[in-house]
């Protein structure tokens, strides 16, 4: 035991990295390649100055670790920081600042940021709580739903009940959230995947655009990875933050609905040279970020600067923290966004077998979870089929958004790759050797909402500031007609029946399908493709949508429902029955193997059976003429007949038998057949 400025210590474990409490007292533990020296500073509640400073005794670091028990600590009575001292030669990136108050980058929960939209009065000195892991799961456990039976539901946990409209109790929040949990259920999404929940600072880069004050809403800027946003938190949670988040899982985990993040490790909230000092930089600038031979920033994530993903250390932090959320919160899942990020050397170039993504796809801790990729970064690298996998990872299938888009508008030349997409990307998948690889989306945070989609030819991102300049360009979008909102009665029901056309082609195609809330009754962005910054009802949720909007909710639960039922939908039963190929291909007239140029007709069939159980046809017939047309369907043995079960030219389905094997389609629809016994 030894005594240092009023405070009995002794070496602590120098393997539980962070703040944890222990009988009697809390071990700090953290590490520094570069350091000379390191500081603890200990904060009463809200104050600016430290009340205690503790250096660490020289013989209380192993390595490049320094651990310390200090005794006698009661975890509601204080904050901590660290100071840390070490060499500056900003050419080799080291930037050390005995100055600065650092954050520790294994915080379990960050102060100073709790409440939305308030600037924290210590300007980014971020400070750390310990945290009391005590929350009771019972004998709860996830649902590890199959990857071929998932629906995902993407959702920004403010946006989505922030508007007086949601009508709950806690808006804006995590228990908001919680108590749209009938609402998913009844909606018949089996997975959600939150946009970013770290601490992120929504103050950063916040500014006033023609009277509107613009925020960084999304929250892709992380301060902290193993501490969850304290302001999504309906009430202060001293030394228990997360429980509010944890008490959500549980619920939506108990009805049967996996909980996914959008997690951010290509970047920090920390930017360039001219950004914020709160954290990685004062620990070791030169090892958690890609520098280039200067000692300046590379900027692959398009935010200031990138990761060092694949530095040891770094990759140990990642792995560390993944491994907390599973263990410790329970997720299902996680996003990466940027992914290709993660597979950079340290120069820069990509990986052929990026030791981090490699470690995730077999970490025995993550060996149930799903990892879906962003399979691009802003650097260029786009690995849509080609993201170092390993059998394990999926992919946001950016090349289904854009073919689907281009199709269901009616550009020529579309239909071939329409069908491929439907089947599951075979062409980019390779034919089932990365099973569950594809997720399947037209719409997501990032660009127009569905109903956007089809009422706005380009993007209208003025409000964000930027003079039109952000947002991406190539939206492969149609406004019918008219540019935004209309009252012309023609023009509306036509973006409704394309609404349901692309809902209904993505419930009916192999893959993951995911969509964005708000699009299953008509949420509009009024045009803005790029709503990062929106903290208003350009972003939120206005659940009067729903009530205007009811048809189109039950046919998004419909489909869903129908997706549910036919699991031919979703995987290769047998390679086929009845003589018809597992998939298959047809036109106005069946078997087709080659779409024309011209064509924007698509029939696609999907055959099979499970051992025990009535075998399954499924015929999906989208038609992206502006003209009706007259199809054939392909010929049934006499012990079947085709049934009509979807049709998008109106709101209601009901099932209708086909007993001569031709049909009509509206111009611009989609219809829905299955095979039944006469």
């Amino acid at each position: 035991m030894d005594h240092v400025n009023g405070f009995d210590v002794r070496p602590g474990f120098y393997e539980i990295n962070g703040a944890t409490a222990i009988p009697g007292g809390v071990n700090f533990t953290v590490h520094s390649h570069g350091a000379t020296a390191i500081e603890l500073l200990l904060f009463q509640r809200g104050e600016e100055e430290p009340y205690a400073v503790l250096p660490f005794p020289d013989r209380y670091r192993i390595g490049n670790v320094y651990s310390m028990i200090v005794f006698k600590l009661n975890i509601e009575e204080f904050e901590y920081a660290f100071r840390v001292d070490g060499p500056r030669d900003v050419e080799k990136g080291l930037i050390f600042d005995k100055t600065r108050y650092l954050l520790d980058p294994y915080a379990r929960a960050v102060t100073g940021q709790s409440q939305w939209g308030v600037k924290s009065v210590m300007d980014q000195h971020y400070r750390a709580r310990v945290v009391k892991d005590d929350f009771d799961w019972g004998n709860m456990s996830r649902p590890l739903i199959p990857m071929e039976d998932l629906v995902i539901y993407e959702l920004h946990v403010r946006g989505f009940t922030i508007h007086e409209s949601s009508a709950v109790a806690a808006p804006g929040t995590f228990e908001g959230l919680r108590e749209k949990i009938p609402y998913l259920k009844e909606l018949g999404v089996n997975a959600v995947e939150l946009m970013p929940i770290f601490e992120f600072d929504e103050m950063q880069d916040a500014r006033q655009v023609d009277g509107e004050q613009l925020y960084n809403y999304w929250g892709y800027n992380t301060v902290s990875f193993f501490a969850p946003n304290t302001s999504y938190a309906s009430g202060l949670e001293y030394n228990r933050e997360g429980n509010e988040l944890k008490r959500l899982i549980q619920d939506c985990n108990e009805n049967g609905i996996e909980v996914y993040l959008d997690v951010v490790f290509n970047h920090t909230a920390e930017g360039n040279e001219d950004g914020p000092f709160f954290s990685f930089k004062g620990f070791d600038n030169n090892i958690y970020y890609l520098l280039t031979p200067g000692g300046q920033y590379y900027n692959f994530s398009g935010c200031g600067n990138t990761l060092n993903c694949n530095h040891p250390i770094v990759h140990q932090m990642i792995m560390d923290c993944l491994r907390y959320w599973v263990t410790t919160y329970h997720i299902s899942g996680f996003r990466f966004d940027l992914a290709s990020i993660l597979g950079r050397n340290e120069d820069g170039t990509p990986m052929n077998k990026p030791p981090l993504l490699q470690a995730m796809a077999f970490d025995p801790i993550l060996g149930d979870v799903k990892l879906i990729a962003e399979a691009w970064d802003a650097g260029g690298l786009y690995q849509v089929g080609s993201f170092p996998a390993w059998n394990r990872w999926a992919e946001w299938n950016g090349r289904y958004r854009d073919d689907m888009r281009r199709y269901l508008k009616g550009d020529a030349g579309c239909a071939q790759a329409a069908a491929l997409r439907m089947v599951g990307s075979r062409d980019i998948y390779q034919s089932g050797e990365r099973k569950n690889a594809s997720v399947n989306f037209i719409t997501c945070h990032d660009g127009f909402t569905l109903w956007d989609l089809y009422s706005y030819n380009v993007k209208h991102n003025e409000k964000n500031g930027w003079g039109g300049t952000d947002g991406a360009n190539d939206n492969n979008s149609w406004n019918c007609g008219i540019e935004g909102a209309t009252d012309d009665p023609e023009i509306n029901t036509l973006r409704r029946r394309m609404v349901r056309n692309a809902f209904a082609l993505l419930m009916c195609s192999r893959g993951i399908p995911m969509f964005l809330a708000g699009d299953e009754f008509c949420n509009t962005q009024f045009g803005n493709n790029n709503a990062y910054c929106q903290d208003n009802l350009t972003s939120w949720l206005d659940w009067r949508m729903l009530e205007e909007n009811k048809d189109m909710f039950r046919f998004f639960q419909f489909m869903i429902a129908l997706r549910k039922r036919f699991r031919i939908l979703r995987t290769n039963l047998s390679d086929g029955y009845y003589g018809f190929p597992d998939v298959s291909f047809h036109g106005v007239t069946p078997w087709h193997t080659q779409f024309e140029d011209h064509e924007r007709y698509v029939g696609v069939l999907f055959a099979g059976q499970t051992e025990g159980e009535a075998p399954q046809i499924i015929y999906t017939a989208s038609n992206a003429y502006w003209k009706p047309l007259e199809v054939e369907l392909p010929e049934l043995p006499r012990s079947l007949v085709w049934e009509q079960l979807a049709d998008t030219w109106e709101a209601g389905q009901s099932a209708v038998d086909v007993p001569s094997g031709r049909f009509s389609i509206g111009p611009r629809s989609v219809k829905v057949f299955a095979a039944r016994p006469r």
